[in-house]
């Protein structure tokens, strides 16, 4: 059965690139015919092969993890949320080298065999050239991003597959890595990836601006946009200059707005393009840089910018920014929190462990860091390492390094690992239930005799305070054999437990903290119903999940306001099938109307026009009050 199908779409590919167009299928779009050419005549690849991918052996894996390792530490939260965002199951979460190299992979622990037996491994090679027409290599070849449904792959074995990719580019437009979404799911239809690549391309441009903004942490940081309130959002300009004013990199946003080739910037006084001096310049720099203001440039474009920098003199109309809170990731105005926060602290300084418990994405790796950040240790390294979000055979490495040359393939230098890194500070051990049995040995070796022994190295001694976190039950984890009984007791210091979201009593202020942060300075405002809805949901996915809502909100905001047709729709619908009684204390006025609208509307069969007459309104102002009272319109019909 397989061996017919890959000899028809090997028939398919040959009659495509042999110039006898089809016109419909795969051989219908111009970039796959152009791929599968690419595929026979520049790699000479066999449609009908079924060989398992080329993987890198391990050291060489490891390598090219390290050379990477800024972006994948950018990378993992954003793909973990984009897993999230995707309802998770069917998808796998991909972070490739130029080269196409597998360098990271999120995906359910359940799912797994499934994208391996498909050949997504870490270490394997993606590139067009090893696996033909995919969407890792078309999209490291084209530059762009695009989507490879099932029979547009070359290969005959990878039909199975649906992938959507987009590449990540560096602040000097080199192509650093591609962010990929695959999914082995049969139903997958071509049209229900517009969505997925959406949100794929969203993701990639997060990660190339942190990583463009962290790249040039030391310099002058200029981000600028025309609108004001996309300040800060990840289609903003960023222009990063020295001390001199001399421009040292530009993102492909400020290329566009500026109406510039990258080379005819490169070098350049930043003050040959804008109307203003250098000194003027500096001196409306923040050291946090949220609040924008107007920018023309030299040949009359109006824009508006923020400077990440600390400004050379204070202008009067500057209004400095407040003293920043002493914990600036985290909202603890639940007294429970409050009080688990403390003790932990307190044990914290008396170098007793830390196990903080809690549901997934209830906060677990923000409270460790706010502990860290409240401690005499605030100054030196906070170092986390997911247990879970690892492969096995990568761990190890990670958390005790190694030693140069001890293996073919490793770094000349070397590799410190996470105990070391963390050396003087705080390790976060996340999900640490899902460490391998033979690391967690080697790991309660180490908490009692603080001292690392990296993979081919000599014994060193080490200074670190260990928090971990887990959504499992550890102790039944022991009495299955899976996690050792002695280095449970040994991090179970103290236990502290997060209460999940719907428990908290501080949702309010949590809501208007986490907006804050994900708004990143642009002005944003959640609408009466639109607020409540957000307060009565049950988030299953907890903090994590508010968050990548509201970054998701502030994205997509226009006019400075959300309504509750802005919300996602399971948000809207459990909202709407909530008792009147809770919803934001409407008046019986305003019920009143909301029941004549519903009910018009439905008598109309949802025909905007007919409504509208029939209420004696316009349809602006209908529109402007289905709005209002968060009702999603509907199809007529």
């Amino acid at each position: 059965m397989h061996n017919d199908h890959f000899s028809r779409h090997a028939q398919q590919v040959l009659t495509v690139t042999r110039g006898q167009e089809l016109s419909q299928g795969p051989g219908s779009d111009p970039s796959i015919a152009r791929s599968w050419l690419r595929c026979l005549e520049d790699y000479h690849l066999d449609p009908a092969q079924t060989i398992a991918p080329t993987v890198l052996e391990h050291g060489r894996l490891l390598e090219s993890r390290e050379r990477l390792r800024q972006v994948l530490q950018i990378a993992g939260s954003e793909m973990n949320s984009l897993h999230q965002q995707l309802s998770g199951a069917g998808h796998a979460v991909l972070l490739t080298d130029a080269r196409g190299v597998i360098l990271n992979c999120v995906t359910a622990p359940s799912e797994r065999k499934i994208f391996e037996r498909a050949g997504l491994w870490l270490g394997a090679d993606w590139s067009e050239a090893c696996e033909g027409t995919n969407g890792i290599g078309t999209c490291l070849v084209e530059r762009q991003s695009l989507t490879i449904h099932r029979d547009e792959h070359f290969r005959g074995r990878h039909t199975g597959l649906t992938c959507s990719a987009s590449p990540v580019f560096d602040p000097h437009g080199e192509l650093l890595a591609v962010l990929d979404v695959s999914s082995a799911r049969e139903a997958v239809s071509r049209q229900s990836q517009f969505h997925t690549m959406a949100l794929v391309n969203l993701s990639a441009k997060m990660i190339e601006s942190c990583y463009f903004l962290r790249h040039f942490e030391h310099h002058w940081m200029l981000r600028f946009h025309l609108q004001a309130e996309s300040v800060g959002l990840f289609s903003e300009g960023l222009l990063a200059f020295d001390g001199e004013g001399r421009i040292c990199a530009v993102n492909q946003s400020a290329l566009n707005l500026l109406g510039q080739l990258r080379g005819g910037l490169l070098g350049q006084p930043v003050e040959a393009f804008f109307d203003c001096s250098l000194d003027q310049l500096l001196g409306r720099a923040s050291a946090n840089a949220t609040a924008s203001w107007p920018l023309r440039t030299l040949d009359g474009r109006h824009l508006f910018a923020a400077l990440r920098g600390q400004p050379r003199s204070v202008s009067p109309v500057v209004t400095p920014l407040p003293e920043a809170s002493p914990l600036p990731g985290i909202c603890l105005g639940d007294p429970a929190l409050q009080n688990e926060f403390r003790k932990a602290l307190r044990v914290f300084e008396r170098d007793v462990p830390l196990l903080v418990n809690g549901e997934t994405g209830s906060g677990k790796e923000a409270f460790a860091k706010a502990v860290h950040q409240a401690s005499q240790r605030a100054d030196k390294p906070f170092v986390a390492l997911n247990c879970a979000a690892i492969a096995e055979s990568l761990i190890e490495s990670e958390l005790f390094g190694y030693r140069g040359g001890s293996f073919t393939g490793a770094l000349k230098e070397g590799m410190r690992g996470k105990l070391q890194q963390a050396d003087g500070g705080t390790l976060f051990l996340d999900e640490i239930g899902d460490m391998p049995l033979a690391l967690q040995t080697r790991l309660l070796r180490v908490l009692e005799d603080r001292i690392v022994v990296p993979i081919g190295g000599e014994p060193q001694s080490v200074n670190v305070r260990i928090i971990s976190a887990t959504h499992r039950d550890l102790l039944a984890r022991v009495a299955s054999g899976a996690f050792r009984e002695d280095l449970y007791y040994r991090l179970n210091g103290l236990e502290v437990t997060l209460p999940a979201l719907r428990e908290r009593s501080d949702k309010p202020q949590l809501l208007d903290f986490l907006l804050a942060q994900e708004a990143q300075g642009q002005a944003v405002v959640l609408e009466a119903d639109a607020r409540q809805a957000l307060l009565e949901f049950s988030w299953p996915g907890n903090v994590r999940q508010l968050r990548t809502v509201l970054r998701t909100l502030a994205a997509l905001c226009e006019g400075g306001r959300v309504g509750l047709i802005d919300l996602p729709a399971m948000i809207r619908h459990a909202f709407h099938q909530a008792p009147i009684s809770l919803q934001r204390g409407k008046q019986p006025l305003e019920d009143a109307e909301r029941l004549a609208l519903l009910a018009t509307l439905e008598q109309q069969r949802w025909h905007m026009t007919l409504a509208a007459e029939q209420l004696g309104v316009s349809r602006n102002t209908l529109y402007r009050k289905l709005r209002k009272h968060g009702i999603a319109l509907r199809s007529a019909g």
